[in-house]
Formats: C-alpha cells, sequence, structure tokens
C-alpha cells in the first residue's frame, strides 16, 4: 500500500503546474494560450523573461526530483522509484489539476533522474546545454538528451527496470514533441532567446 500511495502522490505533484502557477504570480499570459502553447519553462522565457523561466524549470524540476528522493530515503526498490518517477513525469504530461494539459516533460525528467542518481542529472543536463548551445534549438536539445538518458542509466547504474523505465520516460518525450520534431524538419522550429 505504502508505494501506490508514493505513485498517486507523485502523480499529484507532477500535476501542479509550474508554468501557470509562476506566470499567474507574474502576472502574465497564460502559457497554454500564447507563444507555442506549451506551460513550460521556454515558453515563459519567450513570454515573461528569465526570471519566470527560472522558477519554472526549478518547480518543474523539482515535483520529479523530489518523490524520487522521497522513495529513495523510504528504501524502496529500484522499480518502485522507477515507477514514482514515472508517475511524477505523467502528471506534468498530464496534470489532474489543469484539465490533463501539460507540458513536454523535459525539465520534470531530468529531476526524476537526477533523483536516481545526481550523476545521471549532470550527464543529462551537460547534454542538454551542449545540443543547445551549439544549435539554439531547446527542443533539439531535449530529445538529443532523452535519446540518450536510457544509455546514461545503464551505464551508470546497471539496472535493467530503471533503463526500461527510462525508455519509456523518453518515448513519452518523443511523442509530446512531435510538432517540434516537425518543425525542425521543416526549418521553421523558434530558437533559444527568439521572443514569443
Amino acid at each position: 500500500m505504502t508505494y501506490l500511495l508514493l505513485i498517486s502522490l507523485a502523480y499529484l505533484s507532477g500535476s501542479l503546474s509550474t508554468a501557470v502557477l509562476v506566470s499567474r504570480a507574474f502576472d502574465l499570459p497564460d502559457p497554454r494560450q500564447q507563444g507555442s502553447g506549451n506551460p513550460g519553462a521556454t515558453n515563459v522565457l519567450r513570454l515573461g523573461g528569465k526570471k519566470a523561466a527560472a522558477l519554472t524549470l526549478l518547480g518543474d524540476a523539482l515535483k520529479g526530483f523530489i518523490p524520487v528522493m522521497l522513495a529513495q530515503l523510504m528504501g524502496m526498490n529500484g522499480l518502485v522509484v522507477g515507477l514514482v518517477g514515472l508517475a511524477a513525469f505523467l502528471g506534468h504530461l498530464y496534470p489532474v489539476f489543469f484539465g490533463f494539459r501539460g507540458g513536454k516533460g523535459v525539465a520534470t525528467a531530468l529531476g526524476v533522474l537526477s533523483g536516481f542518481f545526481w550523476g545521471l542529472g549532470l550527464a543529462v543536463l551537460a547534454t542538454w546545454i551542449a545540443v543547445a548551445g551549439l544549435t539554439r534549438y531547446s527542443s533539439l536539445a531535449a530529445l538529443v538528451a532523452a535519446a540518450l538518458s536510457p544509455l546514461y542509466v545503464w551505464l551508470m547504474l546497471g539496472h535493467l527496470a530503471l533503463t526500461i523505465l527510462t525508455l519509456a520516460l523518453a518515448a513519452l518525450l518523443f511523442w509530446r514533441h512531435r510538432p517540434n520534431i516537425e518543425r525542425l524538419l521543416r526549418g521553421e522550429e523558434s530558437r533559444i532567446g527568439r521572443k514569443g
């Protein structure tokens, strides 16, 4: 019963839309209605600037990180820890508190992986920074980092269940980025720093 409670709480944690809450606090447009329409840090950056975007990024990462760390501290096995992380991620994608209209999950995925092991978070973040710095495409950086994340999990932890769950997380992230992938292929994707 404890693991079911943890998974449920992780989903509810993920369902807190940081982008919407921060935008309301800063009196910014609803990120679901303006810019790219995605309630995430990149869209908040376009709509409201660096401070609001940084708070969104931090909040989205923490709602993945905290449930996973809690499960770790409670001594849950790797499978349960992975399911807790996946539940938090799904909460971000499909938040019960915001009509199931969530973000694409990049920062929350980073928080989840950092909860698994801090080195994973660093590896994924370094990958994102490198690709974003070279291309100025946040979405492409996220896709490359997501694609490599199951490999990072396997190489650093050697845990089959966590690797499979990370693969599921990466597949969901790719699914949510379908419009971005199409725009990237057409050369129409917005670059980092472009105003919405």
